[in-house]
Parts: C-alpha cells; sequence; structure tokens
C-alpha cells in the first residue's frame, strides 16, 4: 500500500529547490536561495546531491563579470518529482 519515498526528494530543501524547478524549468542560485531562505554552502551541498542524482543540470557562466549559476530540471528531475508526489498521495489515501 505505501509506496517508498524517495530519499533524495525527502529532504526539506531538496524538495523546496525542485518543486520551484518545476515550475520555473530554471532560476539562478540566488533566486534559490532567496526563496527557500537557506544559507549559501547548505544550499550548494544540496544542489550538488541533486546534481549528482541526474535531478537538475548546473551551468556555471558568468554575467556581467560575476558568476552566475543557474539550476535546470531535467527530465529525470521532473519523473523523480511526480513518482515523489504520486507515492505521498497514497500516504493520504489520495490514490486509488
Amino acid at each position: 500500500m505505501f509506496k517508498e519515498l524517495d530519499p533524495i526528494l525527502h529532504s526539506q530543501l531538496r524538495l523546496a529547490v525542485v518543486s520551484l524547478l518545476i515550475g520555473l524549468k530554471e532560476a539562478e542560485f540566488t533566486f534559490i536561495k532567496e526563496k527557500t531562505n537557506a544559507t549559501a554552502g547548505n544550499l550548494s551541498v544540496q544542489i550538488n546531491k541533486l546534481k549528482e542524482a541526474g535531478y537538475i543540470e548546473v551551468v556555471k557562466q558568468f554575467k556581467d563579470n560575476y558568476p552566475q549559476t543557474i539550476c535546470k530540471i531535467t527530465p529525470v528531475g521532473v519523473k523523480a518529482f511526480e513518482e515523489y508526489v504520486n507515492n505521498l498521495q497514497s500516504y493520504l489515501g489520495l490514490n486509488k
């Protein structure tokens, strides 16, 4: 009856990052940091875990001589998020 919840997405900050990216497709590191109220260090670690899992792509570039980090959701990340939500709904009795 209860399906396993993805341990990568079961972290509050990682789930928040992926949730933001599901709606936006991509976002700058500073935007994600502001929306999640995370510290830069913690956010960097969590973004790296999402990247290693293949859930997001990280692009580092320069904009007006300043470093810019952009995070993009991948198709694997979209699928993992959808499965996570469906599995969570089974806990709530919403999947019949």
